[in-house]
């Protein structure tokens, strides 16, 4: 299993799960086509060094700032 943790406050227990269940199934496109406003644009950051990640961070309902990143390579996970 790969690694994954999740902790966050909410406001409202409906809305987190429509926007966590409902608008995160198709992510990029899905995204754009709600609108939702990117805090950073999805991007490429250190290419071709250590810890080489896809990202891309935006505001859940509560006003969370989210980053979902994925490695090609899971040895980079914690990469310096």
């Amino acid at each position: 299993m790969r690694p994954f943790h999740l902790a966050f406050p909410v406001i409202d227990l409906k809305s987190t799960k429509s926007f966590y269940v409902d608008i995160l199934k198709e992510l990029k496109n899905h995204l754009l086509e709600e609108k939702i406003e990117f805090v950073i644009e999805p991007k490429i950051r250190f290419k071709g060094e250590a810890g080489e990640q896809a990202t891309m961070f935006f505001l859940d309902p509560s006003g969370n700032a989210l980053e979902f990143k994925a490695f090609n390579d899971d040895n980079q996970i914690l990469a310096k």
